[in-house]
């Protein structure tokens, strides 16, 4: 299973290279970069001179023929998919990091801070010790006085969810809750098997 961090990273990354490409490609058409260079781009290879165009006539009359709603259904699915990825995009920049939390509750006491790599790392630790527990991943995002623990576990095959969670509310969670003081800190968990490993006969 993989995590949503870094699924949305390897999806912007895809959509990033995508969108580079096809800037590049309408960029070297325009400056009529392939004649100013001598460059023999392959055959079949879209937007090789500024007077290239994406839709030729033929093809926009071919689409206009589709009726009255084709062009508002395009412009609109357009305008759809932008708004879609602009909210993604600020959904992204919006999962910050807290940096330092306050210890024992807001405001902090005697000015006693923990870092949230520092408290990521130990429940990561003590998460990762448990019984049927394989590797823990912790994340914690949000304000330092609202922070959200993100946590992936991925269990041995002989490992079972509901022991996995009792344990991590038992053990990692509440000694973090303990230790800044926040027991109403949210928790995102999920939980993935190992894959067997086959065995082969000798």
């Amino acid at each position: 299973m993989t995590p949503r961090p870094v699924l949305n990273r390897i999806l912007l990354a895809l959509t990033g290279l995508v969108l580079l490409g096809g800037g590049l490609l309408i960029m070297a058409a325009g400056l009529d970069l392939y004649r100013r260079h001598d460059l023999a781009p392959p055959a079949g290879w879209p937007l090789t001179t500024p007077d290239d165009i994406l839709l030729s006539s033929a093809d926009r009359a071919r689409w206009s023929s589709q009726g009255w709603w084709w062009w508002p259904a395009v412009i609109a699915a357009l305008t759809l998919i932008t708004l879609l990825a602009l909210w993604w995009l600020l959904a992204q920049l919006r999962r910050r990091h807290p940096g330092a939390m306050p210890v024992g509750g807001t405001p902090p006491q005697d000015g006693v801070e923990l870092r949230d790599r520092a408290l990521s790392d130990a429940i990561a630790t003590e998460a990762g010790a448990l019984p049927g527990v394989q590797q823990a991943n912790v994340r914690i995002t949000g304000r330092p006085a609202h922070p959200r623990t993100h946590i992936t576990l991925t269990l041995t095959p002989q490992g079972t969810p509901g022991a996995a969670l009792n344990a991590l509310c038992e053990g990692p969670l509440r000694t973090a809750h303990q230790s800044t003081g926040s027991p109403h800190m949210p928790t995102e968990a999920q939980l993935c098997v190992a894959r067997h490993k086959p065995h082969r006969a000798r």
